[in-house]
């Protein structure tokens, strides 16, 4: 099993410094960046049949630059305007900054969580428990705000304003790959989409996670590589020992 050509199920990198490049150098190998799974808005007939009013609401909790594009770009649809006196509770400060895109950025109205983690966020949200939070959420989600919130008697709505569907191939796209690299348990649910007779065969298949790994054998499909491991605790770092392995 020589690696010559590897198809990475993510965005391509916007900086020449990701380590991906450094590997496909190292090595002689060709790396294609193509996403298998894409996040669209729900229309807002969608969103209004949840039945919520998102004015109703003081406080906003966003976990993902995802969350904030979908939601600003839904009020648009829907026609609401967010008044100035929103307050906006974010899991990370990068995220916080993120919000700048859509709104003048005033930090007595922007709180963020040290870490990323909800759980450190919420802290903070207790603080200022007298708010009424809004939470846009995926349609793929688990119940852990909500557990939360509702243990610390916050009151607050979620509702799904975005969801992940299959980024389909097109007939005159090439599928001539080595290796298929996979992050997310709908990456592997686009690839059996997108060409149910798929023959493993000698194609290994590398998996970034627990879930996607349990996805890519619950699929009958063969893992060759998952990470993250105690020796490699990134998916380029695992790549690359892989790489090294199978192309001496």
């Amino acid at each position: 099993m020589k690696i010559k050509k590897v198809l990475i199920s993510q965005p391509k990198p916007t900086t020449e410094k990701s380590p991906y490049f450094d590997i496909a150098e190292k090595y002689g190998v060709k790396i294609d960046f193509r996403p298998f799974i894409k996040v669209e808005s729900l229309t807002a007939k969608e969103f209004r049949q949840q039945k919520v009013s998102i004015l109703d609401h003081t406080a906003i909790v966003f976990t993902s630059r995802h969350a904030i594009d979908h939601f600003f770009n839904l009020c648009v649809e829907l026609r609401v305007t967010i008044p100035e006196t929103m307050k906006y509770f974010c899991t990370s400060e990068a995220i916080a900054l993120y919000i700048q895109k859509y709104v003048q950025y005033r930090k007595r109205k922007v709180f963020f969580g040290p870490t990323g983690k909800f759980t450190d966020l919420l802290p903070t949200i207790v603080k200022h428990g007298s708010e009424k939070y809004f939470i846009p959420m995926s349609d793929v989600h688990n119940d852990e705000i909500k557990v939360l919130l509702d243990k610390n008697k916050i009151e607050h709505t979620e509702a799904v304003m975005y969801r992940t569907v299959s980024n389909d191939f097109t007939k005159d796209e090439s599928f001539d790959y080595d290796m298929l690299v996979f992050f997310s348990p709908a990456g592997i649910q686009s690839l059996i989409k997108n060409f149910p007779n798929f023959d493993q065969k000698d194609i290994a298949i590398g998996s970034f996670g627990p879930t996607t790994a349990k996805a890519v054998k619950d699929a009958g499909l063969r893992l060759d590589l998952e990470a993250p491991s105690a020796s490699a605790p990134s998916m380029p770092a695992a790549l690359d020992n892989f790489i090294r392995e199978h192309n001496k």
